[in-house]
C-alpha cells in the first residue's frame, strides 16, 4: 500500500506513510481496504443510495481484536471515524469521505440459551440474522420491523417493533454490552457493571464507543403469528383511521399496531390492476395464539371492501422481512424523520390524511406507529432514551429513486414535520432523525435536557475528544 491522505478529527488533512498503513493493515486479521482494492467499493456502499462516501480506509473487523485495533489507531492519529454497523444507518453517518470506516458487518454471530431465553449477538448483525437463530427455539428479541435493520444502530436508539407494546423498546430488553470505548479498553456493560455507561447506551446511540456485542432477553414468539393487512382505498382513509385508533384503544399489550398511508408497490408480489394505487393500511400483529388473533382483529378487516388483504397465519420470519423488498439498498434514496404526538384526536386525524396526501413519492410512507403499554412504564430518566409518555409515533419516511428528486422530497418532509409540530409537546426517535440537522437541539429534545446533561458528563469520562462524533452526537461536557 501507498501512503494515504486522510481526514482528522479536527477537519484537518494529514498523510499516514506507506509503513504505518501497512503496519495497521498486518495486524488486522480482518482486511484494510482502500480505493481501488477489490471489495472497497461493495464496502463503501450503504444502505441510503443518497449517500455516496469514500472513506480512506475501510477496516473490515473479524472480532473484538479488530476492533480495539482500529480504534487504537483512529485515536493515536487523530483521524475521522465513522462506525458501520450492518444496517441502515438512514441518516448516513455509518461512512464518511476520507476518513475510517470501522465497520462490523462481518461480526454476524448469534448465540442464543433457550434455557434462560437469552440471545448474544454481535455488532454487525441484522434483526433478520437475529430472528433467524432465535426462532429455532420459538423465541425473538423486540427489535425492528425490517429484517434488514442492523441491530446495533436500531437498540443504541431505542428499538421499536411489533413487541414493543407488550414487552417494551429492543433498550428495555437488554441485559448487558460489550463495548469498545475511545481509549480502546473494551468494556462490559450492565446492571451490575459500568452501570452509568450501560445507561448511556440505552438511547445515547454510537456516542459512547462500538459496541461489539449485546445481550438480549428473548421471548416466546411464533413460529406463526396473526397478521392484519387489508389495503384499503386511501378515499376512505379518514374513517378508517379514526377506526383503527379506536380499535387499538382497547387493544390488548400483545397486539402490535401501525397504521400506513403508502401505494400499492409496482412489484410482481401484487395484483398489476392495483399496482400504484394509493392506499391506507391498518396493519397489526398478534404475538399470541394464531386463532385468538384472528378473532380479534377481524373488526379492522371489515372497514370497507379493500383492494386486497394480506391478513392470515404468517411465520414471524415473514413478518419481519415483510417490507424488506421495498426497502432495497442503495437503489432507493431515504429521508426518514419523526415526532411523537401524545393524542389523535379528530383535528389531528385530518391534519395526518391532508398531510398524507401530499407526499412526493408513491414509495413514500406515513407510519403511525401507537405506543405505550410497556414502553411507558419505564420512567423518562430509567434509560438515556428519554420520555415514554408519549401515545404515537409519526413517521414521515421519504422514499424515492431518481436523484433529480432529492430536493422536493426532503423538501416536502421538512415541511410537513414542521407543520405537524403544533400538535406535538416535543421530541423525535432519534432513529428517525433527517440528516440530524438541527444537531444539539434536536438530540436535547429527544432525550430531555437532563438526561442529555447527564450524558454529556459521561462523555467526557469515556469520549473526551469526541472520537466517536459521526452520529447524533453529543458533546462532552465543558
Amino acid at each position: 500500500m501507498a501512503g494515504v491522505q486522510v481526514s482528522t478529527n479536527g477537519g484537518s488533512v494529514t498523510v499516514l506513510d506507506d509503513k504505518t498503513v501497512q503496519a495497521f493493515a498486518g495486524g488486522l486479521r480482518g482486511a484494510l481496504l482502500r480505493s481501488g482494492d477489490p471489495g472497497y467499493d461493495e464496502a463503501r456502499r450503504i444502505w441510503n443510495g443518497m449517500m455516496d462516501k469514500r472513506p480512506a480506509l475501510i477496516a473490515r473487523c473479524s472480532g473484538v481484536a479488530d476492533v480495539i485495533d482500529a480504534v487504537n489507531f483512529a485515536r493515536t492519529h487523530d483521524l475521522l471515524v465513522a462506525i458501520r454497523g450492518g444496517g441502515h444507518n438512514v441518516a448516513g453517518n455509518a461512512s464518511c469521505d476520507d476518513g475510517l470506516m470501522i465497520d462490523l458487518s462481518q461480526m454476524k454471530a448469534i448465540r442464543v440459551d433457550p434455557q434462560a431465553r437469552t440471545a448474544r449477538v454481535q455488532g454487525g448483525a441484522t434483526w433478520g440474522d437475529a430472528d433467524r437463530e432465535t426462532q429455532v427455539f420459538g423465541l425473538a428479541v423486540p427489535g425492528g420491523v425490517v429484517s434488514t435493520t442492523g441491530v446495533a444502530g436500531l437498540t443504541l436508539g431505542g428499538g421499536m417493533g411489533w413487541q414493543m407494546r407488550k414487552r417494551g423498546l429492543s433498550i428495555d430488553n437488554l441485559l448487558s454490552v460489550d463495548i469498545v470505548t475511545a481509549d480502546g479498553r473494551l468494556l462490559v456493560a450492565s446492571e451490575t457493571e459500568n452501570q452509568e455507561l450501560f445507561w448511556a447506551v440505552r438511547g445515547g446511540g454510537g456516542n459512547f464507543g462500538v459496541v461489539t456485542s449485546f445481550e438480549f432477553r428473548a421471548h416466546p414468539v411464533g413460529p406463526m403469528v396473526a397478521l392484519c393487512a387489508p389495503f384499503y382505498p386511501e378515499a376512505i382513509g379518514p374513517a378508517v383511521l379514526r377506526a383503527w385508533r379506536d380499535f387499538m384503544l382497547k387493544a390488548p399489550e400483545e397486539l402490535g399496531a401501525a397504521f400506513l398511508f403508502w401505494a400499492v408497490p409496482e412489484h410482481p408480489f401484487f395484483p398489476k390492476e392495483v399496482q400504484g394505487k394509493p392506499v391506507v393500511i391498518p396493519v397489526a400483529i398478534y404475538t399470541g395464539k394464531v386463532e385468538d388473533g384472528e378473532r380479534l382483529v377481524q373488526p379492522l378487516r371489515n372497514l370497507g371492501t379493500p383492494l386486497l388483504d394480506l391478513s392470515g397465519p404468517i411465520p414471524w420470519t415473514a413478518v419481519q422481512g415483510m417490507f424488506d423488498p421495498f426497502l432495497p439498498k442503495s437503489d432507493f434514496q431515504y429521508y426518514w424523520k419523526s415526532l411523537y404526538l401524545e393524542t389523535l384526536g379528530e383535528e389531528v386525524v385530518d391534519h395526518i390524511v391532508k398531510l398524507a396526501a401530499g407526499r412526493q413519492s408513491l414509495n413514500t410512507m406515513v407510519i403511525l406507529l401507537q405506543l405505550g403499554s410497556a414502553v411507558s412504564r419505564v420512567g423518562a430518566e430509567a434509560t438515556a432514551f428519554g420520555r415514554r409518555d408519549m401515545g404515537y409515533l409519526l413517521e414521515l419516511d421519504s422514499t424515492w429513486k431518481d436523484p433529480k428528486a432529492a430536493e422536493r422530497n426532503i423538501g416536502w418532509t421538512r415541511q410537513a414535520w414542521a407543520d405537524t409540530m403544533r400538535y406535538s409537546t416535543g421530541g423525535i426517535y432519534l432513529n428517525f432523525p433527517g440528516f440530524g440537522e438541527e444537531g444539539e437541539k434536536l438530540v436535547r429534545s429527544a432525550l430531555g435536557s437532563a438526561n442529555y446533561e447527564r450524558l454529556a458528563v459521561l462523555k467526557k469520562k469515556y469520549d473526551p475528544t469526541n472520537l466517536f462524533r459521526l452520529n447524533l452526537n453529543i458533546k462532552p461536557a465543558a
